[in-house]
């Protein structure tokens, strides 16, 4: 039986080495340069780590959701090249200009608003966004014309250099991602009218840089694959090559034998069938342990998988172990790599009804993060 580190309530293992060695998976696979997706606090994982970690497998620029995101990552010491592409209405961008933080711009304002930051002697790097077909952000086709013409003048003027156009996929189906391919190629080629070229073009995450070989483009965007998890629902981790890096773990806090007919956590959901064994585990839904996994999310205690009985405690749950052998200090791993006999990220998913992304995401602050490099 695995013992838990004394002293210590609950832990992330973030295993460094698995992300790095992701990113090269993913780089042979692609032979495409990789932008390594490091928002969220590295999905959960911490974004500093996670983004030296992908450096030193490869990829040679990070990317982020907000410029708050990009300066923090500049504070820590991270001198690679970063792109932020999700703003506030009405922000400026004279801190992100002044870090070299690179802009994703979906907007004509957005884009003179970044021409604004330049200094006399730096233009602002942009990435222009591109709605091919997805509803949320990015330039939409009715403005293609004039955005890419005040693009092409501003670049021309060293206000700004237009390092890549990009877009999202839905990945509703391949069919659907193909027809947004197309539309982003067409796009692509008004641009160059104008006399737009930058040397970028990405669209593909980690599904269609896996799937969908003709939407690599020579750039990828890399996010749930930098950790080890799948984006699909018909192959794991491990059927694409991938090392999940989060260990969610803690220890045995307490052990109680009870009788029949004991219930167990709030609304006692779970009444135990017979005399047993339940064990006190210390994480609950404020460490983002999902409350929608009551009584289904599963864990591994020495070897032996059970399940959550009752339902997930702001700070706790409880798991009914029968006549297992357990005691106090033993390891309870909720997820890791499966590959070791543990569950995963995606069975956490799939009793919450939600996805691995938001599993790892959800991680909260309480938990530390112990970083490994296995």
């Amino acid at each position: 039986m695995t013992r838990f580190p004394a002293g210590v309530l609950r832990e992330a293992r973030i295993d460094v080495g698995a992300i790095a060695d992701n990113v090269r998976h993913l780089r042979r696979l692609t032979e495409s340069e990789i932008i390594a997706v490091v928002k969220a606090d590295g999905y959960g994982h911490g974004a500093v780590r996670s983004a030296v970690a992908a450096l030193e497998g490869g990829a040679s620029r990070l990317g982020v959701a907000d410029i708050g995101e990009g300066l923090a990552l500049r504070r820590a010491g991270v001198d690679a090249p970063i792109v932020a592409w999700l703003h506030a209405p009405g922000a400026t961008f004279d801190e992100a200009a002044a870090a070299g933080i690179e802009l994703g711009v979906s907007s004509l304002d957005q884009l003179q608003k970044a021409a604004a930051a330049a200094s006399a002697d730096r233009p602002v790097a942009v990435h222009l966004k591109l709605e091919t077909g997805l509803g949320r952000n990015g330039v939409p086709p009715q403005d293609y014309g004039v955005v890419f013409a005040e693009a092409a003048r501003l670049e021309r003027i060293g206000r700004i250099r237009v390092l890549a156009l990009f877009s999202h996929f839905s990945n509703a189906s391949a069919d659907d991602d193909r027809a947004a391919l197309r539309r982003f190629l067409d796009a692509v080629g008004a641009a160059a009218s104008v006399g737009l070229a930058p040397p970028l073009r990405h669209i593909a995450a980690t599904n269609a840089a896996i799937d969908l070989p003709e939407s690599r483009l020579g750039c990828v965007r890399i996010g749930i694959g930098l950790y080890g998890l799948s984006p699909f629902d018909d192959r794991d981790s491990a059927d694409l090559g991938l090392r999940p890096a989060m260990t969610l773990r803690a220890p045995v806090a307490a052990v109680r034998r009870v009788p029949a007919g004991q219930g167990v956590s709030y609304g006692y959901e779970h009444r135990t069938g017979s005399e047993t064994t339940l064990v006190l585990v210390p994480l609950g839904y404020a460490d983002g342990v999902p409350r929608q996994a009551s009584g289904a999310g599963p864990v591994t205690i020495g070897g032996a998988r059970f399940r959550v009985a009752g339902r997930v405690a702001m700070d706790q749950f409880v798991v009914d172990v029968g006549d297992h052998p357990v005691s106090v200090g033993d390891e309870v791993v909720l997820f890791g790599d499966p590959t070791l006999g543990v569950p995963s990220a995606d069975e956490w998913g799939r009793a919450a009804g939600t996805i691995n992304y938001e599993i790892v995401t959800r991680i909260g602050p309480r938990v530390p993060r112990r970083q490994v490099s296995g």
